[in-house]
């Protein structure tokens, strides 16, 4: 694959992917920042319902969900185009990914929270689903939708690429790391931030190790825990509060 193809394929795909939201999520922020109500008080949705009736919301979720599923795909079969090809899954790769998910998660509530109260950070929901019985399935579709997306795209496609085109190590898992962080950044500054971390993270990991699969476990561990446990403990029981600033 010559340089000014990979190049190409590089803007493309992340003009209809996570390279747009970036530049959308980072708009997002600055109108946030200028509305008179301070950071702290706005609320962000991530899982909001799509339409009135169950069946319809239903679908609309599922649609969405493939569609960033899609963007995943998308990049393994490109990469599988020129003889890279996603890894299977292991055993290990589960442990590993539970290992991360505890490295990432626990830190990353604690800095959400600090954040909040310092003003740095919306006040972010993760699901307004209405409780039906579809709930607590979709919100893990949903997991597995973002896991799957971000972590093909933002660490194993666009770190072989941008090896291909002779980036060193420290370069390709900078640009992984802030572009993680720019689409993360309509929830607030501190997300922009507590996303680049976890990219360094995640991309230092998969430079080491050559395997996406944990990563994917890890992001999906920690999605499933905050969209699954909100709608199911913190909701439920009144404790919604205690993530207010």
């Amino acid at each position: 694959m010559t340089v000014p193809r990979i190049r190409m394929e590089i803007g493309v795909v992340l003009l209809v992917t996570f390279g747009m939201a970036g530049v959308r999520s980072a708009l997002r922020l600055l109108d946030a920042v200028l509305a008179p109500e301070p950071l702290n008080t706005q609320k962000i949705t991530l899982n909001a319902p799509k339409a009135g009736v169950h069946w319809l919301d239903l679908a609309l979720q599922l649609c969405s969900a493939s569609v960033l599923t899609g963007w995943g795909l998308l990049v393994v079969f490109l990469l599988s185009g020129s003889g890279v090809r996603i890894p299977r899954l292991r055993g290990g790769d589960c442990l590993r990914g539970a290992g991360l998910a505890a490295l990432i998660g626990i830190p990353g509530l604690v800095f959400y929270l600090t954040a909040l109260h310092l003003g740095l950070s919306r006040h972010v929901v993760p699901t307004t689903l209405d409780s039906v019985w579809w709930q607590a399935p979709v919100l893990l579709v949903w997991s597995f939708a973002n896991a799957f997306a971000e972590e093909t795209v933002v660490v194993f496609w666009l770190l072989t690429r941008l090896r291909q085109l002779g980036w060193s190590t420290p370069a390709v898992i900078g640009a992984s790391a802030l572009l993680r962080g720019s689409y993360h950044l309509y929830q607030g500054f501190s997300a922009g931030l507590g996303n680049i971390v976890m990219g360094l993270v995640f991309a230092w990991f998969f430079t080491r190790t050559r395997r996406v699969w944990p990563l994917i476990v890890a992001h999906f561990a920690i999605d499933a825990v905050a969209f699954v446990g909100y709608s199911t403990l913190v909701e439920p029981l009144g404790l919604a509060g205690l993530f207010a600033s």
